[in-house]
């Protein structure tokens, strides 16, 4: 999934070269409102995998993202892209260790996903919030082409390089902010995430419940209005 902006920051940053006959893997690639693939696949590439946890369209392979490496190998892709789904798991230092050992050297990770300000939205989950300096961090070990904001949104966007003779960055010491806890943080304990289903859950029956209790008053008020 992806939006105009992450779209807009692919188009602008990747390069036909980049994919024209080269090996691509999307991972998070459900089509919900639109991503890369046509543009990459314009630039015809000698495959195109797309990947995701629920089966749907753009997805060729049902796969979780913590699980590239032992399905397709390391350094079996040229162009690894991933928009808007790095938020949504839990694990994301295995996700990320998988995108960085699944690419090629000198290959390129495009990266989107959502900052700090960017309301709750589970698909099926959400957990992380990353910012600019989160993602220089963790690809330190790679080279960053670009790094930005989303300029629509809170978001932020990535394009880095493998370099050869790649050597994985530790990141078990690397906090994020999270927006289960509303704070930074290496984990998020099960307890933690339990409590915070439970309080959201409450709070979305209360704000049905509210509407439902408003709708009528409103049409009330409305149609009484135009008498």
């Amino acid at each position: 999934m992806c939006d105009p902006a992450c779209i807009l920051f692919g188009a602008m940053n990747l390069r036909k070269e980049e994919a024209e006959g080269k090996k691509v893997l999307e991972v998070g690639s459900r089509n919900v409102n639109g991503g890369l693939r046509p543009l990459i696949e314009s630039w015809r590439p000698a495959e195109y995998v797309g990947v995701d946890f629920i089966a749907g369209p753009g997805v060729d392979v049902v796969l979780g993202a913590d699980a590239l490496v032992d399905k397709f190998g390391k350094e079996s892709f040229d162009l690894v892209l991933s928009t808007e789904m790095l938020e949504h798991v839990r694990d994301w230092r295995k996700v990320i260790s998988n995108l960085k050992n699944v690419c090629r050297e000198n290959g390129v990770v495009l990266i989107t996903t959502r900052r700090q300000g960017s309301e709750y939205h589970a698909y099926p989950y959400d957990f992380w919030r990353y910012e600019v300096e989160d993602l220089k961090n963790i690809f330190s070990d790679f080279v960053i082409e670009k790094v930005e904001n989303d300029a629509l949104s809170p978001g932020v966007f990535v394009k880095a390089r493998k370099p050869a003779g790649f050597t994985e960055k530790d990141l078990s010491g690397c906090e994020l902010y999270s927006i289960i806890t509303n704070s930074r943080v290496k984990e998020i304990g099960e307890k933690t995430l339990a409590s915070f289903h439970k309080r959201y859950a409450r709070a979305l029956f209360l704000k049905e419940m509210a509407y439902k209790i408003a709708a009528p008053v409103y049409r009330l008020i409305k149609f009484g209005s135009l008498k």
